[in-house]
């Protein structure tokens, strides 16, 4: 498949910023399921320094400083992208999780050797034992990795609200675990935390959904705005993606822009401003799906 993506990020101010610093993760990276064919960064008003460069995650990063007086401040993405299904082994014939537990422990395969970063606590995801004890229901003893990952996403979506209105991106993870309730950056920290606590390498995936399907089929949760999934890694295989929010294996609806441990790593747009005072940000998300008449 293939997609058009339009991601617009609006500030506006009560008194003008006098000057600004930020970075940007807008721009989708390219995997062994996407291919990123164009993308492109339009900023109002016009920054004095801008450049890009790639993270530790070979994430694409791009920063820029407006030197000038401003009110408002528009970011533009725009990318054209050609996804496919991930290639998967049957779920039930996958190594059982203790299996690739030890394994993670133990190998010193340079895949394995890198993906232990993703085993360890991160700023938005500390060690917390009520999510690994969630797990457990779904990582029953034996049981092959990739179907106890699987019923752990239908574990979430089933025990789970999706309440836009309960959580802002500083919510508390003990906070979504008591009330059951939180949007798709919740349900990915939770799944991360409850894979950590098992000895699981798991990691932060953000990017976008399809935001109209085709005839017949359901429109996916969180398709308006920057989404956010869960992938683990499975020695030999690689990475393997899920996504809690819509019970379903990461598949050619979504995009991928970057991956890291936590938001934190991939936060859209963040940085510093002086001046503003109070400030309202809007963002509009649009992806569609490109016909042979319209890819370009």
């Amino acid at each position: 498949m293939k997609y058009h993506v339009k991601h617009v990020t609006r500030y506006v101010y009560a008194a003008p910023v006098s000057l600004c610093h930020s970075i940007a993760h807008l721009k989708p990276r390219s995997t062994p399921q996407q291919r990123c064919l164009t993308a492109n960064l339009r900023i109002s008003p016009w920054p004095s320094v801008a450049r890009e460069h790639r993270d530790l995650f070979e994430n694409r990063v791009n920063y820029f400083s407006i030197q000038q007086a401003h009110s408002t401040l528009e970011i533009t993405a725009t990318s054209e992208i050609e996804v496919q299904a991930q290639q998967l082994p049957p779920f039930d014939v996958t190594p059982a999780w203790e299996q690739v537990v030890e394994q993670l422990r133990t190998d010193n395969d340079p895949e394995c050797i890198a993906a232990r970063l993703f085993l360890l606590p991160s700023p938005a995801i500390s060690q917390l034992k009520a999510a690994t004890d969630l797990a457990r229901e779904s990582f029953t003893p034996g049981r092959p990795l990739l179907a106890a990952a699987e019923a752990f996403t239908a574990q979430i979506f089933e025990q789970f609200e999706y309440d836009p209105s309960f959580t802002t991106i500083a919510t508390p993870l003990n906070l979504v675990l008591q009330h059951k309730r939180g949007v798709c950056q919740d349900f990915a920290h939770l799944a991360i935390a409850a894979l950590r606590g098992l000895g699981i390498a798991a990691r932060y995936v953000s990017g976008y959904l399809e935001t109209l399907p085709p005839p017949g089929q359901p429109k996916l949760r969180g398709a308006d705005a920057s989404h956010a999934w869960f992938a683990l890694f499975l020695p030999g295989h690689g990475w393997v993606d899920f996504d809690p929010t819509n019970r379903c294996v990461v598949g050619d609806q979504h995009i991928t822009t970057a991956v890291g441990r936590d938001y934190q790593d991939v936060t859209p747009v963040r940085g510093v401003f002086y001046g503003g005072g109070a400030h309202e940000l809007t963002v509009a998300v649009d992806v569609d799906r490109l016909t042979p008449a319209t890819i370009r």
